[in-house]
């Protein structure tokens, strides 16, 4: 361990005052499994907006979590550096059957539950006109074209897209791949997908429903993944990020296209975005965490004529392990 990953005597002391009350254990215990808002930890907690406000300000002071302004909203997480480890090494010496933090991690379940179904009926509700109301930003086709334009024009054996839509990723490079499949997890997206595969003839390509927390695949699989516009959609978007490094084999590539931040707060409540955009410095903290090495960043800024003014950001990155760390192929299993 570097002394860049040790605390002092008082910052250890610090730390330890800063958990060491109930309401604050217990923020931090959510914290350990996933990023939260103020309002999703008054809803947990069952307390008030300005006391939980105080007990996150005194977690930030203390350096044990840290809060990232998105629009309206502040997102908090625990800390990427050695008091954010203390607080993950003191949950989990905590019992999971203690009763009262059962109950916050019920109440957890339920609002990301709750969250998910809204997401769900917002995607069913919208399905057959999704590609045109993807057309806040620079033409589909500049994005599609600057895709390809990343990933080069040399052929690959598997393709996985997530969050795969009408599964208009599958038609745009099945030129290259050998095998392809899309996850999403709106049956009604689907159906529109296997509708566009089937009419463009596409054999190869198959669409399954799935989560993009908990992917349905095998580990090490797929030669490039792509999630397209979907991390702004998520509430967690670095576990989706996870599961596609886990599907890529070593030396594959990831490619991710999303918005650049941006302060257009009617996408929350009218198109159901949880993420106001990404930055490049927060990808890249994802990225390097999953020890993908980011090979291209790409910025597509909309002309005079688009009022709304999104930015497109593609990230390409790759897979560290060398590819002779590879076992042998199964093919059987690349798309089932």
């Amino acid at each position: 361990m570097t002394e860049e990953q040790t605390l002092s005597v008082d910052d250890t002391l610090a730390a330890l005052r800063a958990v060491g009350e109930a309401t604050r254990l217990r923020l931090i215990a959510l914290l350990a499994e996933s990023e939260l808002t103020v309002k999703d930890a008054t809803a947990i907690l069952g307390q008030s907006q300005p006391r939980i406000s105080r007990h996150l300000k005194l977690l930030a002071e203390a350096d044990l979590i840290q809060r990232f302004p998105e629009g309206a909203w502040v997102y908090y997480r625990l800390a990427d550096g050695p008091e954010g480890q203390l607080a993950r090494d003191l949950v989990a010496r905590i019992s999971l059957e203690d009763p009262v933090l059962a109950a916050d991690q019920e109440r957890f379940r339920a609002i990301r539950k709750a969250k998910a179904d809204e997401a769900a009926a917002y995607f069913a509700a919208r399905a057959l006109t999704w590609d045109r109301e993807r057309s806040l930003h620079v033409s589909e086709d500049d994005v599609e074209k600057a895709m390809r334009k990343a990933l080069g024009d040399k052929p690959f054996q598997s393709f996985l897209d997530l969050g795969t839509g009408t599964g208009r990723l599958l038609e745009v490079f099945a030129d290259q791949y050998a095998t392809a499949l899309g996850v999403d997890a709106s049956h009604d997206m689907l159906a529109v997908a296997r509708a566009n595969l089937a009419k463009a003839g596409l054999s190869n390509a198959q669409v399954r429903h799935g989560d993009v927390y908990a992917l349905n695949v095998p580990p090490r699989s797929f030669d490039v993944v792509a999630i397209h516009q979907v991390l702004h959609f998520l509430e967690e978007p670095a576990r989706a990020l996870n599961e596609a490094a886990r599907a890529l084999r070593p030396g594959g590539r990831l490619l991710i296209i999303d918005f650049a931040p941006h302060q257009l707060e009617f996408l929350r409540e009218k198109h159901a975005h949880r993420r106001l955009g990404f930055a490049h410095d927060q990808m890249e903290r994802w990225l390097e965490a999953l020890e993908l090495d980011l090979e291209q960043v790409t910025d597509l800024v909309p002309g005079d004529g688009n009022d709304t003014n999104l930015t497109v950001t593609l990230w390409l990155a790759r897979d560290r392990r060398i590819v002779t760390d590879l076992p042998a192929r199964d093919t059987s299993r690349e798309v089932a």
